[in-house]
């Protein structure tokens, strides 16, 4: 019986996505995120923020349509759940580190810099382009679609 692990995250692409494809020829897309948290401190009243970065993982067709529409600074919000790979290091010592794995992506629309109606109206077109092909890639994807070749067991 597994576990629950689920988790939902809203943030900010820090930079532009890795997009490989492994030596068994699965698309992969690591997209780093930044996750912004406002908070009030109880002494002074003021705001804090704090920030949390995290690498995001899409496998498959997801993967492709990630890395055609992810670009630095797209707001995006993820469905996913949390893998943390463990291994030794040269010096022997352990190390480890948790990525999200995407089961489902969510871009955030962009706001046209022009004040025309028509360049907002192509921008709007391209977001619900970019949606439907992420919903296409999710239909098409099955569960098991994660490579077992990045494990580091």
């Amino acid at each position: 019986m597994n576990n629950i692990n689920c988790l939902v995250v809203e943030g900010n692409i820090t930079r532009q996505p890795e997009f490989r494809i492994t030596p068994h020829g699965f698309p992969v897309c690591k997209i780093p995120i930044a996750v912004n948290h406002f908070y009030k401190k109880s002494a002074s009243g003021e705001y804090e923020k704090e920030v949390s970065y995290f690498d995001v993982e899409t496998f498959g067709k997801l993967a492709e349509i990630c890395a055609k529409h992810s670009h630095k600074g797209r707001g995006m919000s993820v469905v996913g759940r949390i893998k943390q790979n463990r291994w030794k290091t040269e010096e022997g010592r352990n190390a480890s580190r948790v990525t999200i794995i995407a089961e489902k992506v969510e871009f955030k629309q962009r706001f046209a810099k022009s004040d025309t109606d028509e360049s907002e109206d192509r921008a709007a077109e391209s977001e619900n382009a970019a949606q439907d092909e992420v919903a296409l890639a999710l239909a098409a994807q099955t569960p098991e679609e994660e490579p077992n070749e990045d494990l580091a067991f």
